[in-house]
This record gives C-alpha cells, structure tokens and sequence, in this order.
C-alpha cells in the first residue's frame, strides 16, 4: 500500500472541511485515488465528495485485523503440532542439552546473553589476552551493571598484560563499588563463562567462531575446580604488580617468554600464553638476547638454560 501523499493529505483536508473538492485539483495527488478518499457528486461531474474518515480507517484496517487473526489461529496450529514433541524434549532434557554446539558470534553472543539474564548469584569468567577494547569495556560495564543491580556477583580474571591498559584499569575501578572482583595472572587457559555453576561456556575453535554450550553438571563442577585453582594464584588486579624486581637485566614477563622460549614455542604461541602482542613479545626476546649476550636465537635458548635466569634458586 503507498503512502497518503503530502499533497493528498492537503486535499483530503480541504475537501473535509468544505465538503466538495474540483476534479481537476485531484490529478496533482493519484494517491487520493488510490486510498478511494474521493468519490465523484452526483450533482455535479466536475466535483468528488470526500469519503468519511472513520469509513475509510475501518475498510484499511478490515484486512489488516483478519491478516491478524489468521496468524493467530497459525501460531496455535503450530503450538499444539509441537507439544506432543516438547513433552518427549522435557522427559531427557539435562541429556539433550548437556552439550551444545553453537555456531557463528551472534548466536554464541544470543546464547550468552540469556544465560546472563537468568543467572541469579554468580558469574566466573577467564578473559585471556592483553586489554580489551574501549568498545567491549563500555558494554561490558551496561552488562554488568544491569547483573549486578540484581545481586549477583561476579569474579573475572585476565592475563597481567592488562595491567598496562588505562581502560581495563578503570573499568575495574568502577566495577569494584559492586559484586565484582578482578584478578590476574600470567598464563591463562582459554575464555570460559560460567553461570551460577549450571551453564558454561568455552570456545570450540581457536578463532572463536564456534562455542560449547555446557550444562552437564559433572562438566561444569570440573570447570568450577579449574577457576578456583586459577583464582587462587590469580593477584588483585588493582594492588602491586604480580612481578618480581628485575636481576641480571631481566625482568619478571621476560623471564616467563624465556622459559617458553627453551621448552621450544614459537613467538606467535608465547604472544598468545602470555596475552600480549607478536611485537612486544620479539622485543622483549631481542632484550633477552642482549642481556644474555646471545647472537643466534639458537644460541639463546642454550644461553638461557646456563644462566640459571630460570632455576627455582635464582634471585627473583
């Protein structure tokens, strides 16, 4: 159905108002005809009488009501086609749901989305990788905010690299007059949510484009375990930073790259472990390597094990 014209509208007023309008002011406006505002006087060829509103809006809405009304009967059909199958669903559901497959970032989100508008108590997550983005931090804090209005809390840990972003640092500062407890630690194991410990979930891919939906409770109170081992060693990430002084001219996160280094990872692998960026790891070995004296990255990782940089003993 097109629009009433703004011209239409003029004309349709006018001739409401006077009760007649001439047949040759009509042609600038077919939308008039269209809608059947106008039907012609049958006093007079050369003019059209204005139809009543009210009988125009009860014809336009007559098919509209019985659109309506066909969908209504359509849904019902079709609820009552699938309950015979929901009841057989409801009888094995922990079975049926114990692990689902979700496919694509809008549905893993979708997913998430409805387990945080049901959780009702607590929220554990591990967010590996260095600082996040001003854009996932501001809705994470329209999020978590709307959560923790409702009670619940929530422990979330991330990887030190985030230490050293200004937006993480203030988004904790501001989530922390909450429920809310943020720590840190060196290496982290992949993104995990978990939802008052009867829903998780955990990447499927490493590129983060498929997700497991977990709801078996013997899988999610082992996950629980994980993070509670995690949180342990986890340091609050708003107190003294988790590092050591520099000796020898190495530092605490160069230590950790050179004992990745000698158990044979390559840069892009130490990078990700350690939530940092492939440069800053590669300057961070060329500091290494200067510091030790290596000229070969070969040489390194044996100029690394002589140094006792990484014995239990060392002065840390």
């Amino acid at each position: 159905m097109a629009e009433l014209c703004e011209e239409g509208k003029r004309i349709y007023a006018s001739a409401l108002r006077s009760g007649r309008v001439a047949r040759s002011e009509v042609g600038t406006a077919p939308c008039l005809m269209e809608y059947a505002l106008l039907h012609p006087d049958p006093d007079d060829p050369n003019w059209l009488r204005p139809i009543p509103p009210t009988a125009v809006l009860a014809q336009r809405l007559r098919p509209i009501e019985r659109e309506i009304q066909e969908r209504r009967v359509a849904a019902v059909e079709l609820t009552e086609a699938f309950e015979p199958f929901m009841a057989i669903s409801a009888q094995d559901r922990s079975a049926a749901h114990a692990i689902t497959v979700l496919e694509g970032v809008g549905r893993i989100n979708e997913a998430i989305a409805v387990a945080m508008a049901e959780c009702q108590s607590e929220i554990l997550t591990v967010q590996p990788g260095g600082g996040r983005s001003e854009a996932a931090l501001t809705a994470a804090v329209k999020v978590s905010e709307s959560v923790i209005a409702r009670g619940v809390t929530m422990r979330t840990l991330y990887q030190h690299t985030a230490r050293h972003s200004q937006g993480t640092i203030a988004y904790a500062e501001h989530m922390m007059q909450g429920k809310v407890e943020i720590r840190t630690l060196e290496e982290l194991i992949e993104r995990l949510m978990i939802f008052d410990r009867t829903v998780a979930f955990v990447p499927a891919q490493d590129d983060r484009q498929v997700a497991l939906e977990l709801r078996h409770p013997g899988l999610i109170e082992y996950l629980v375990k994980v993070f509670e081992q995690l949180w342990r060693r986890g340091s609050p990430l708003l107190e003294e930073a988790p590092y050591g002084p520099p000796t020898d001219g190495i530092t605490g996160v160069q230590r950790s790259i050179a004992k990745l280094l000698i158990e044979g990872h390559v840069d892009e692998a130490i990078a990700r472990r350690l939530g940092m960026n492939v440069r800053t790891c590669r300057a961070h070995i060329a500091k290494i390597a200067a510091a030790l004296g290596s000229g070969s990255r070969a040489q390194l990782g044996y100029l690394i094990a002589q140094s006792g940089i990484l014995d239990p003993g060392h002065p840390k």
